[in-house]
């Protein structure tokens, strides 16, 4: 062979998709290093992931440990508890790694996980539904408290109806009713997320279930409240306290940086798949 066909890019397809060939090359750095697949997973949770994770995840061994780098502000829990499921059936052992923050449903997968790796920047927060209202995430539960507001306000001076009317015109009664149902239902996918863990005992999700019931549905007074490292480790979940001067978390870190300062609005990759929307909406 004259090596004249050693590459099997053309140089302006390579020099387009550099960056991807970068990420995945430390993809592939951290698997050989860790034994491990590695997916990376940044989105809003919603049914949509489904494809898009299985996609990552289509080659995998089942007998390999699973390590999935999760950024989310929250989304669908009932499409969390199908990606924990989805990630278990995959792996031997599966660990949720948080650079940044894995809320609301990304809480509820990393529940899922056999392990949680979380740093000095990591923050998971309550597990309380959302809906998407005009592009953005609401909470169920500010969702009931805006409208029982203003009933409340109605009722004390109804001339005030045409405002709230217009202040909640995105809002329909069979929204306020699925959220009802849906925070109904959060004791029980907590439960179900904690028990996606293969081996974990009945006793041992009842006791985790009594012991996060309250830090993350009942006392959380805002969708946005924090919950660190040190917090989740308290609150008795399977957490692994990164060193912030040690080789993974720096590895980690290393790679995280790589998709924030791509910027991207969705992204599933490993390395051998590679979905990535950018925030130009342009799907690579």
């Amino acid at each position: 062979m004259d090596g004249s066909n050693q590459f099997t890019r053309s140089p302006l397809y390579e020099a387009q998709h550099a960056p991807r060939y970068e990420r995945q090359k430390l993809i592939r750095s951290y698997e050989k290093k860790y034994q491990c697949r590695l997916v990376v997973m940044c989105d809003i949770l919603f049914p949509s992931s489904i494809t898009l994770f299985e996609e990552a995840l289509f080659d995998a061994d089942p007998e390999q440990d699973l390590h999935v780098i999760l950024g989310t502000p929250g989304g669908d829990g009932e499409t969390a508890l199908r990606l924990a499921r989805q990630a278990q059936a995959r792996c031997k052992n599966l660990t949720v790694i948080v650079p940044d923050q894995a809320k609301s449903a990304g809480t509820l997968f990393a529940l899922g996980a056999h392990q949680i790796y979380m740093g000095p920047t990591s923050d998971l927060g309550p597990i309380d539904p959302q809906f998407l209202i005009n592009g953005s995430l609401v909470a169920a539960k500010a969702i009931i408290a805006a409208v029982e507001n203003a009933e409340d306000r109605i009722q004390k001076n109804p001339a005030t109806y045409p405002l709230h009317a217009s202040l909640l015109a995105d809002v329909t009664a069979v929204m306020v009713q699925q959220a009802r149902d849906a925070l109904a239902r959060t004791d029980d996918i907590l439960r179900e997320a904690l028990a996606c863990v293969p081996g974990r005992e009945n006793d041992e999700v009842e006791t985790l279930v009594q012991k996060l019931k309250a830090p993350l549905i009942g006392a959380p007074k805002s969708h946005s409240a924090i919950i660190s490292t040190d917090d989740a480790d308290r609150f008795g979940l399977p957490v692994k306290k990164a060193d912030p001067a040690g080789d993974r978390w720096r590895d980690v870190w290393r790679l995280w940086t790589k998709y924030a300062a791509l910027n991207a609005t969705r992204v599933y990759e490993g390395s051998t798949a590679s979905y990535v929307v950018p925030s130009n909406d342009t799907a690579q």
